[in-house]
This record gives structure tokens, C-alpha cells and sequence, in this order.
């Protein structure tokens, strides 16, 4: 997990550099994302999600004595509630705690009996402090073992989180209606400056209103000071029906603008509200011919250089896997339109670049390039974030 350490190191940087530059761009702890992924390889569906996380205790408040118990325990790579049907294949109607170890010394044991003993022995010692903290009653269902991680491969992740050799431990309880468990997790975990601020937290409480939503909170652990990253998860689904030629990513969210939040407002944030778009496709001649609003400044390794403007950022912008993130710069909402992104052949693809924008990149700002805080940023929050539960549905 790469960007975790990208994290660590970037963040350090950037409060340092901000704070002789109140102008420059900071980077908070706290982070919303929004994002959709249009799978036309895999499961055929369209998933949108929102996910609010952060680093800080303060901001997602996970009691100490769970966290360090989770950073402690052998090979436990996240930890998760969720109310997705199935959380786990053959595990539906629950709502689960799953606790996943990554461990391929013990699947490559061929073991069943011990595998099953040795993971099982690793959740017992976390159910009881995991029910405690957030008001559960679950109890072990099963111990399911995660082979491969074809997201992994289709999206070219790391596989921790998405299941690619994996042990899943399964703790049950009666499921909970999206709407319940996101007033219940929110109401323990992030505190009322965050709620009151609105921004992609309105967003995600909408969703979690949706009859098909689901919602995930997940812990995972790292090696960085023993510091952990919160990300709380609410997500949406419809299969697709016939070729993908538009795509308007705010309506899956079921709004027309997308605001930022109010809490981001003291300083200049630009990468702590941001959204994806990733497509998924068996074609590759696949590619974005058309969008809405504009496209950001990049330099040739398309690492943007001027973080003030909003727009997309696209890499790469055509074959079987396409992501375009959309930043914010300055401006504090941004609409439907701004949003909208045509599909198509790539025998024709439209141009990527600004037109002020000469096809071997442009130059960073000011003679600081503060630019590859940027496309550490992105990679942060946009590979953290859209891969929790996506396997399952």
C-alpha cells in the first residue's frame, strides 16, 4: 500500500510549505471523495460511491484501544461493518464485521482446518471491542478464504482491501437499512463540525435513503506510527443496459451540483474534495470523447500545474481502464454539466489538453512546483477509496 507512506511523507511537506505560504495548496487530514465506476467488464454495473475518511482520531473517532489493538493483531489488513448483501459470497440480508488478514503463507498451507482455526482465533480477540465501539451485536458466521482479486487486476490495485489472497473473517447480525446504520456510524464517528458542513457528507446521507444503498465504514491499519485510515462508505448500484455512450456522473448521486465542504473553508484545500470517474472496459479502443467543463493544466508527465483551476485530469484518457478525476481549484461547487463525459471510439478521441496547452506539457506555477503533491493526493484518495465492497455485488 504505496500511498500510504506517499501520504505520511506528503502531508508533512505540505503543512510545512503552507505554512510560509498561506496561499500555497494545503492538504488536510480529512478527505470526501465521490466516485463512479462503470464496469462493463466484470459485473456489468454502474457503482457509484461516496467516501469521507480521514487519519485523525479526532475527525473519525474509533476509541484508541481498538485502533492499537487492530494495528497489533498478525496480518489484519482492514477491518469493516458493512450492510452489503452479500457482504461475503453466501453471506446475505447481515450486516457483517469482517475482519481481513492477508496472509499467503497460510492459504499456500492448504490447510482448511487450520486456516479456518488460526483466522478465526485472530477476530475472536477484536469482536467483542468492535461490537462495543459501535453499538453491535455480531457474531461469527464463517471464515471464507479470497483467492483472487480480479478487481485487483482489472484496476491494477494492491488487492489488501478488494480480496486477492485473502482470509475473510465473518461476524453477523441482523441487517440494518442503510438509513439506520449511516445515522448510527455517523452519529458515533465523525463529530459535528464535519456533519454540520455539509458538502459529500449531505450527499452520502441522501444516498444512504436509496432502497439498493449500502454502507461501510473500514479501519486499515498501517505501518506509518501506528496510524490508521478511516474511510466511511455509502454506495449505489444499477446494471447497464446497452452500449455506455454518456456518462452523467451526479446523476447516480441523485443531485444536480455537488458542494464542497463548509469545513474546508479556512484555507486552500484543492485535494481534499475531489471526483473519479473509472471505467472498466473489454475494448481498447475505449476513450472519453467529450466532457464537460474544462481540463486542467498538466506538464508531460501529466502532473497538473496550476491547482487554482478547476477541471479534469485524465490517465489515461482511452482503452480498457480510463479514470478522469475532477478537481475543484478554487470554486466551491460544481454542476451536472461540468460533469458530463461522452464515450466513445478512440479512432476519433477529443483533444485532452487545455488550449493554451502545448501537446509536451506545460510549466509549474510560480517556479514552485508544488505539482507532484497533486497526483500524490490523487492517488491517495481516489485508489484508497473506490475498491472497499465493489467485488461483492
Amino acid at each position: 500500500m504505496k500511498y500510504v507512506s506517499f501520504l505520511i511523507v506528503i502531508a508533512i511537506l505540505v503543512s510545512s510549505f503552507a505554512s510560509a505560504y498561506a496561499q500555497q495548496p494545503q492538504l488536510a487530514t480529512y478527505r470526501e471523495t465521490a466516485q463512479v465506476l462503470v464496469d462493463e467488464k466484470i459485473q456489468n454495473r454502474t457503482t457509484a460511491f461516496v467516501t469521507l475518511s480521514s487519519t485523525s482520531p479526532l475527525e473519525m473517532r474509533v476509541p484508541t484501544s481498538l485502533d492499537q489493538k487492530i494495528s497489533n493483531a498478525a496480518n489484519v489488513t482492514s477491518v469493516a461493518i458493512t450492510n452489503a448483501s452479500p457482504c461475503v459470497e453466501g453471506v446475505n440480508d447481515q450486516t457483517c464485521i469482517i475482519f481481513t488478514i492477508y496472509s499467503p503463507s497460510l492459504i499456500e498451507s492448504y490447510n482448511i482446518t487450520k486456516i479456518q482455526s488460526t483466522a478465526k482465533a485472530i477476530g475472536d480477540t477484536l469482536i467483542n471491542d468492535t461490537n462495543k465501539a459501535f453499538v453491535l451485536d455480531a457474531k461469527f458466521w464463517e471464515v471464507y478464504v479470497q483467492p483472487k482479486g480480479v478487481f485487483s487486476q482489472a484496476l491494477g490495485t494492491s488487492g489488501t482491501l478488494v480480496g486477492n489472497r485473502t482470509i475473510s473473517v465473518v461476524y453477523a447480525a441482523p441487517q440494518v437499512k442503510s438509513s439506520y446504520l449511516f445515522d448510527q456510524l455517523s452519529t458515533i464517528l465523525l463529530p459535528s463540525q464535519i456533519r454540520n458542513a455539509g458538502g459529500f457528507y449531505n450527499v452520502a446521507k441522501m444516498m444512504a435513503d436509496m432502497p439498493n444503498s449500502t454502507v461501510t465504514f473500514a479501519i486499515t491499519p498501517t505501518t506509518n506510527n501506528n496510524q490508521s485510515i478511516y474511510q466511511f462508505q455509502v454506495s449505489t448500484s444499477k446494471p447497464i443496459r446497452g452500449e455506455v455512450r454518456q456518462i452523467n456522473p451526479l446523476d447516480m448521486f441523485g443531485i444536480s451540483q455537488l458542494n464542497r465542504s463548509s469545513y474546508f473553508s479556512g484555507g486552500f484545500f484543492p485535494l481534499n474534495s475531489l471526483l473519479e470517474v473509472s471505467i472498466i472496459s473489454d475494448n481498447d479502443t475505449t476513450a472519453i470523447t467529450g466532457h464537460g467543463g474544462e481540463i486542467i493544466p498538466t506538464n508531460s508527465q501529466g502532473i497538473p500545474t496550476d491547482l487554482t483551476k478547476a477541471g479534469w485530469v485524465f490517465d489515461p484518457s482511452s482503452g480498457q481502464r480510463i479514470t478522469g478525476i475532477y478537481l475543484f481549484g478554487k470554486s466551491a461547487s460544481v454542476t451536472s454539466s461540468d460533469l458530463a463525459l461522452s464515450v466513445g471510439n478512440s479512432a476519433s478521441p477529443v483533444n485532452l489538453l487545455p488550449a493554451n496547452q502545448k501537446q509536451n506539457g506545460g510549466t509549474a506555477l510560480g517556479g514552485s512546483d508544488y505539482s507532484t503533491y497533486a497526483i500524490i493526493g490523487i492517488v491517495i484518495a481516489g485508489g484508497a477509496a473506490i475498491f472497499l465492497f465493489t467485488r461483492r455485488r
